[in-house]
């Protein structure tokens, strides 16, 4: 219920109007039955535009510290991340991507949309970053279509660190929804899982028009932690 209330009288019609957000291929959002919703990743906000603009409910695989934060910033984060649909996964154990697996699988299994987002973390710079294979394990388990989604100008909103929102009009593209049911039964198989995302990534380059670095997103932040560089030279296809 608190979905609905934060997307049509809470939140959503001050966003639509400071930030206007168009969307292209909503045609392409099945009206029923599960799919994976792949995203690239720019902002926080990403996680709330695309449900602006999508008739359905997307549920969202969280980390775990919007749940646990103390005090009462904590329990604000906690009552707003639950009310909205999404759901807490924790990234620092070791059975951690098993555990994000099974709970995407379940989501899936209940005949919903899940909001995935392969980089596995923000850009730092704008760019689009290799992403991780766990997108195309999920989709093969749970045999469900993936669905690119480009998220546009929301770096430029709310870059990596900054905390406070620019006003820059919001654009979404929904690309077709990606078959892999020929690859049925090969859930497992690094090389197939590798494939499949490369061709995930691939969409989204196409859709975003950014330009796409084969490295994890993470590894740039670990070496850089404090300055990432900005953005340069023209999209490349996926290695």
């Amino acid at each position: 219920m608190f979905y609905w209330v934060c997307k049509h009288i809470l939140i959503g019609p001050l966003l639509r109007l400071l930030y206007r957000p168009s969307v292209e291929g909503l045609e392409n959002m099945p009206s029923e039955g599960p799919a994976i919703l792949a995203s690239n990743h720019q902002s926080f906000s990403d996680s709330i535009f695309l449900p602006l603009v999508v008739k359905r409910q997307i549920v969202f695989l969280a980390k775990a510290e919007y749940f646990t934060s103390p005090g009462i910033k904590g329990f604000l984060s906690k009552l707003f991340f639950a009310g909205v649909g999404q759901v807490p996964i924790d990234r620092s154990s070791g059975s951690a991507a098993k555990a994000a697996l099974d709970t995407g699988k379940r989501i899936l299994a209940d005949g919903r949309l899940l909001g995935i987002y392969p980089e596995g973390t923000r850009s730092p710079d704008g760019r689009l970053y290799r992403g991780k294979t766990g997108v195309a394990r999920m989709a093969l388990e749970a045999r469900v279509p993936v669905i690119p989604c480009a998220m546009m100008n929301t770096f430029e909103i709310q870059p990596l660190g900054k905390k406070m929102w620019r006003i820059k009009k919001v654009r979404i593209r929904i690309g077709k929804p990606l078959d892999f049911s020929r690859y049925e039964g090969l859930a497992g198989d690094r090389f197939v899982e590798r494939s499949m995302t490369d061709e995930v990534m691939y969409e989204l380059m196409q859709l975003s028009g950014q330009q796409y670095v084969d490295v994890y997103a993470a590894k740039v932040k670990a070496a850089a932690p404090t300055e990432a560089p900005q953005p340069t030279g023209t999209s490349t296809a996926a290695a």
